[in-house]
């Protein structure tokens, strides 16, 4: 009698083990992973260029613009991040050099270096550049006011460097500081895509339609072909029922803008940075990653010219 009920104590712990939440999670990320292995990513051969923005701080826009381009580079393509934040923290968590001393893009906007000078290939892959941030760009907002042709000095300089051949990209993702200045406006002029990080949190869509608005200034006035391709949410935590209606309320509003893919809360992404490194190269096999190398193969399937449309 013992040894049935020791057998069916050890069958009922087994049971509850394989159904149990973390089992659940460990089982759909092994499927992910599997997923993401058997994928087929065909790039399109032309360069796509983001600038990752949104007005609302902490919402995850260093982060997302950090991650995607290292997912990016992950999955065969080529990608240069241009680091347009005076804090420089795109620059820290692709591990490139950026003291004061190192040439950077406030050197290209204020005393016209070539983008090539300044450019480096992170630790991470040698499909990983980054053009870094250094404390002097701070100042160069100021600096900008009085400069000829103030609103283009960085699509100039991104249009000669891929003029060069050896320089050919598939995507250059530039990662803006919050407010709406002129390191932002040369961000908007130099790029054809805009990509939001949206939090799912409470005011969520707070500042989304200044964001817009200043869109459609410089769709206007500086640059026709700006559009929002691509909304990703960030921070989710599916076990809350206010994630998941931020979520619906942002769908129904951006229907094909916003990515399937949704990057959950983890900790693995938070604590990348600080080891210099992105989630991809520090945890490549955790939730985060993954979630971010779903949204890359995503953004790369989404590219309607390679569809032809």
């Amino acid at each position: 009698m013992f040894h049935v009920k020791q057998s069916d104590e050890a069958s009922t712990s087994s049971f509850s083990l394989d159904d149990s939440p973390i089992a659940r999670e460990i089982a759909d990320l092994s499927a992910r992973r599997r997923a993401l292995e058997a994928a087929k990513v065909e790039l399109s051969g032309r360069t796509r260029v983001f600038t990752v923005s949104n007005q609302k701080g902490g919402v995850g826009k260093t982060t997302t613009a950090v991650n995607v381009a290292a997912a990016l580079a992950s999955v065969g393509a080529r990608v240069l991040v241009i680091d347009l934040d005076p804090q420089g923290n795109a620059s820290t968590a692709l591990g490139v050099a950026h003291n004061a001393e190192t040439p950077s893009i406030y050197d290209v906007l204020i005393d016209e270096f070539p983008l090539v000078d300044i450019v480096q290939t992170s630790p991470e892959s040698p499909n990983l550049l980054c053009a870094p941030s250094t404390i002097h760009l701070a100042g160069a907002e100021i600096e900008l006011v009085s400069q000829v042709a103030r609103e283009h000095r960085l699509r100039g300089a991104l249009r000669d460097y891929l003029a060069i051949e050896d320089n050919q990209l598939d995507f250059v993702i530039i990662d803006c500081p919050p407010s709406l200045g002129l390191l932002t406006i040369n961000a908007f002029t130099a790029a054809d895509e805009v990509m939001i990080p949206i939090q799912c949190e409470y005011y969520a869509l707070e500042g989304l339609s200044q964001l817009l608005g200043s869109v459609q200034m410089i769709q206007k006035h500086l640059n026709p072909t700006l559009h929002v391709s691509t909304i990703l949410l960030t921070m989710y935590d599916g076990r809350t029922r206010l994630a998941q209606q931020v979520a619906e309320e942002v769908r129904s509003h951006f229907t094909s803008e916003v990515l399937d893919t949704v990057i959950p809360r983890s900790v693995r992404v938070s604590e990348a940075p600080s080891f210099g490194q992105t989630v991809i190269a520090y945890d490549g096999q955790s939730a985060g990653a993954i979630a971010y190398r779903e949204a890359a193969v995503e953004i790369v399937a989404r590219d309607t010219t390679k569809k032809g449309s």
